[in-house]
């Protein structure tokens, strides 16, 4: 080792982020290796590196006993003495066995070895540095995809982009620009496999931040996100502060901040809602574009809840494949089951009827009961206990 061997430690510290400690660390286990591989040593070794001078010592390590059972691992108390006079029975003695050359092979095993260190330092490096952006967006360049992934250059590694994290309305292509939202970075054994999305709803809410202000300074928060990628989404929004119109900031200017989100997303329909702590109001809210006449919840389930629309709104207040209103449940978190006023009213004049019939039919009985005499009113029940019995005696 030399001088020159300490200036690429250097400048594999200052290129990689590599410290050389680690690197040096790797070299001296590569040549503990290699001395007790290629020249048929296997006492206890160890190794030394001069970070001044870039030398390398190897020493045999050495146990003072009384008797001498394995001259390689041992030395005699008398052989000791003459060393250094103050050695004791247990100390240990270190032996230069530095070979004059190491040779072509130990000098590759040792650069193996070094290799690996390298690798495992970079990537935990890597995964230090990508787990930070977790659950964040990044921008990436689309390299290259097979039935699996679409694999997403991000710099220093190959994020992954599985099927169900796609947009079902993009076609991904080599060189493409994208901006995906970080799902996990996982240590695996092959180093850091990095996991990302474009269909996640929380895309949504990083999309936002990094076009709104507001919401990047908390002013504007995102309450939650209810999203079908590549088609429509909806994003409920309130303001904490009373002269911020939530909806009026995240749309911007002539619909530029939304629309900025949305060129980005493919043309992926965004609806933005205001939220309020009346549940009612903000089902309403969520069923945006239709109007809403009433919300009426189920006693029995709170999270339940009847929204009575105008009849000519009712396919709207749905939508296509019921995508509105499906939505809207998952933006408010509640069961929502949508009836025309027609159907309602309909409802209600049925109810009403059954209820009068059932009335009625309580009113006649106790007309009845009333009208018979206690004598009457046991004969009759006697008469039709006889009658029970009789049928079972005729079976």
């Amino acid at each position: 080792m030399s001088k020159e061997m300490l200036n690429a430690l250097d400048a594999l510290e200052a290129e990689k982020g590599i410290s050389k400690e680690i690197v040096i660390d790797a070299l001296e286990a590569a040549l503990v290796s290699a001395y007790k591989r290629h020249y048929g040593q296997a006492q206890n070794v160890e190794v030394e590196f001069e970070q001044k001078k870039g030398k390398i010592h190897v020493y045999a390590v050495k146990e003072v006993t009384e008797e001498v059972m394995d001259s390689q691992l041992e030395v005699s108390l008398k052989d000791a003495l003459l060393i250094n006079p103050a050695y004791e029975i247990g100390d240990k003695i270190r032996f230069e066995v530095t070979p004059k050359d190491f040779g072509r092979i130990a000098a590759q095993t040792a650069k193996q070895v070094i290799l690996q260190r390298v690798r495992e330092a970079e990537r935990t490096i890597i995964y230090n540095e990508f787990s930070a952006y977790e659950k964040d967006i990044m921008q990436g360049i689309v390299e290259r995809q097979d039935k699996r992934y679409i694999y997403v250059n991000l710099g220093k590694i190959e994020a992954v982009l599985s099927k169900q994290d796609q947009m079902p309305n993009e076609f991904y292509q080599p060189h493409d620009r994208i901006k995906v939202y970080v799902s996990r970075v996982e240590n695996t054994s092959k180093g850091p496999q990095v996991f990302v999305s474009r269909s996640h709803p929380d895309l949504l809410r990083r999309l936002f931040e990094q076009e709104v202000p507001e919401v990047y300074d908390g002013l504007v928060e995102i309450v939650s996100v209810a999203r079908e990628a590549g088609d429509r989404s909806k994003v409920a929004v309130r303001s904490t502060d009373p002269n911020i119109d939530a909806v009026g900031t995240c749309v911007g200017p002539k619909g530029q901040r939304v629309q900025a989100i949305v060129n980005e997303l493919k043309g992926e329909n965004m609806d933005i809602v205001e939220w309020d702590e009346d549940p009612a109001v903000f089902i309403a809210n969520a069923l945006n574009p239709s109007q809403v006449v009433d919300v009426i919840f189920d006693e029995q389930n709170p999270k339940a809840c009847t929204v009575v629309v105008p009849d000519y709104q009712l396919s709207l207040a749905i939508g296509k494949r019921g995508q509105n209103a499906r939505l809207a449940a998952k933006l408010t978190n509640h069961k929502i089951d949508i009836k025309s006023e027609s159907d309602m009213t309909e409802f209600y004049e049925k109810k009403v009827q059954a209820e009068a019939a059932i009335s009625e039919e309580l009113h006649d009985e106790a007309i009845i009961q009333s009208d018979l005499t206690d004598d009457e009113y046991q004969t009759i029940a006697f008469e039709d206990e006889t009658t029970e019995v009789t049928e079972q005696e005729e079976i």
